[in-house]
């Protein structure tokens, strides 16, 4: 019987590659910076002034929204924090030397390459203060417009919508995994990694 393939397991300090994959091509990549990997949960630094590369041609969802702006991060640092499996990361950002808030990122499961990762940002986004005021849904009405039009494949939606029913669930239970990494800091210095090419492949290409 053939053995299992291992999917890749990162060093900390290691520069990977995250990719948001669309109509199965890269729509928008950038570097992020191991924090940690447990195999299950994986943390990531974006800095402040990374370059982001964006897709080139048509693509089903149009252009990415961040491409009308600077090709770079332009906001503080976030730690982004994605475990395998769940339909959301949860991103930290600061303010000055305080956090500020977690942010839920509502995507595709994150799927593990020899490079790092993809996944795909699906609209939906959860603000939860850190000072344990009530939490806020943001970008609820582009993603229903988004189901609207016809945007998501099979259950698609509907695997966004258990996965914010799971989130909330979490925070009312008080069982948010994501409080463990309350008191890291961002570096005072983070280094900024250098711009990504496409690299014009398909998902089957490269991944494990």
């Amino acid at each position: 019987m053939e053995s299992r393939r291992m999917e890749p397991r990162f060093s900390a300090g290691q520069v990977v590659v995250r990719r948001e994959i669309l109509d199965d091509r890269e729509w928008l990549v950038y570097p992020v910076r191991v924090v940690a990997d447990d195999g299950r949960t994986l943390a990531v630094y974006l800095a402040q002034g990374t370059p982001l590369t964006f897709g080139r041609g048509a693509f089903s969802w149009g252009l990415h929204p961040w491409a009308a702006f600077d090709h770079s991060w332009q906001s503080t640092g976030v730690l982004q924090l994605q475990r395998a499996g769940d339909g959301y990361a949860v991103w930290a950002r600061w303010q000055g030397a305080e956090l500020k808030d977690w942010y839920v990122n509502f995507q595709r499961p994150m799927r593990r390459t020899k490079r790092g990762f993809d996944t795909l940002d699906q609209e939906l986004d959860l603000l939860i203060p850190a000072d344990g005021s009530p939490f806020m849904w943001k970008d609820v009405e582009h993603f229903e417009e988004r189901v609207r039009a016809g945007g998501f494949g099979p259950g698609e939606a509907e695997a966004v919508r258990a996965a914010a029913d799971e989130v909330v669930r979490l925070i009312e239970a008080g069982d948010c995994w994501w409080e463990q990494w309350r008191d890291w800091q961002p570096p005072a210095a983070a280094e900024v990694p250098g711009p990504l090419a496409l690299e014009n492949v398909t998902v089957a290409d490269v991944g494990i």
